[in-house]
Order: structure tokens, then C-alpha cells, then sequence
């Protein structure tokens, strides 16, 4: 059964890295509607649609939630992010569909060498892995890497620069064949 983003990666932490990578689907972020919504379409390395998340405007408390659907529509849970602390670090809660929590996932300050990394949690508060992103590259890309709780990269997610249409889209590499890291 399809999960939350999150489910997905945290059961790919689990997975014994190669050194082979796979191109295993991507994931495009379109302009902000009229109403404040920003939809990112998911899909497979086939091309075919997933799922997608739906990010609506900022709430009085500075919460930004975000909706996540099936290829059918159905939501399969959501994501909160909060305010950025005193310390530097925004939080955000992952939910399954029923309002669980499933995990979540924290980003620090950028560091000196202009990384920033996130770290992802389950919802026993257990690390089970980390996303660290660097800096855009001469071309506009931006590459994030992905490790599993050990420290082996599992994958990667390059974005590029936003389009004429005001599209931008993150590319999703493996570093094996599993195919379900990047779309529930």
C-alpha cells in the first residue's frame, strides 16, 4: 500500500546502498495558484504520476501544511512545519492519513561551507537518516544526498532552475533499484 513520503524514505534507510544509481522518478512544482497553493506532481521513472503534495499558505501560528494525494486524489496523509526555533531549526511533523504521526524531519542552520542538512526521524523519535543540501552549482542545480542512519548514501535529488512557465523539477537517483523511495 502506497504511504506518506516519509514512510517511503524511512523504509529505504533501511536499504543496503551499491554503487550503482538509478534514475527513479521525479518531482515538479508548479506556480502558486490564486489562492496560495503550490502543487508539486510526483512521478515514477516511467513517467507516470504517483501522487501529489499540496501546500497551502501559512496559518496565524506560522504553520504551513502540506496535503499529500494519491494518483487517484485519495489524501494519504500530511506534513506540518513549524517556525523556525531560537536555535535555527524548522521542524516538520509527517501524519498518515488517520492524523498519526509518522515521523518527522528537522533542518538546521546552513553551515560555513553552505550545506544544510535535515535530519529525519520516525515517530519514536529514532534517527533513521539524514538529506544534506549544498550549494547551486554554475548551471542552477542544486543537489541534496541522502543517507540512512549509518551514514551510507542512498540517493540523490537534484533540482534544477525554474522553467519559462514557472515550473521547477527535482530529478530522484538510487543508489539501487528500488523505485518506491520517491513516490508512495
Amino acid at each position: 500500500m502506497k504511504k506518506l513520503i516519509l514512510s517511503v524514505i524511512i523504509a529505504s534507510f533501511a536499504t543496503i546502498a551499491n554503487a550503482q544509481n538509478y534514475g527513479v522518478g521525479s518531482s515538479t512544482t508548479g506556480r502558486t495558484d490564486i489562492f496560495g497553493n503550490t502543487t508539486t506532481t510526483h512521478r515514477n521513472g516511467y513517467g507516470s504520476t504517483t501522487g501529489s503534495s499540496t501546500t497551502g499558505r501559512t496559518d496565524i501560528f506560522g504553520n504551513s501544511t502540506t496535503t499529500h494525494r494519491n494518483e487517484y486524489g485519495q489524501s494519504v496523509g500530511s506534513s506540518t512545519t513549524g517556525r523556525t526555533d531560537i536555535f535555527g531549526n524548522t521542524t516538520t511533523t509527517h501524519y498518515d492519513s488517520y492524523g498519526h504521526s509518522t515521523g518527522s524531519s528537522t533542518t538546521g542552520k546552513t553551515d560555513i561551507f553552505g550545506n544544510t542538512t535535515t535530519t529525519h526521524r520516525d515517530s519514536y523519535g529514532n534517527v533513521i537518516g539524514t538529506s544534506t543540501t549544498g550549494k547551486t552549482d554554475i548551471f542552477g542545480n542544486t543537489t541534496t544526498t541522502h543517507r540512512d542512519s549509518y551514514g551510507n548514501t542512498i540517493g540523490t535529488s537534484t533540482t534544477g532552475r525554474t522553467d519559462i512557465f514557472g515550473n521547477t523539477t527535482t530529478e530522484q537517483r538510487s543508489n539501487n533499484q528500488n523505485t518506491n523511495i520517491w513516490s508512495w
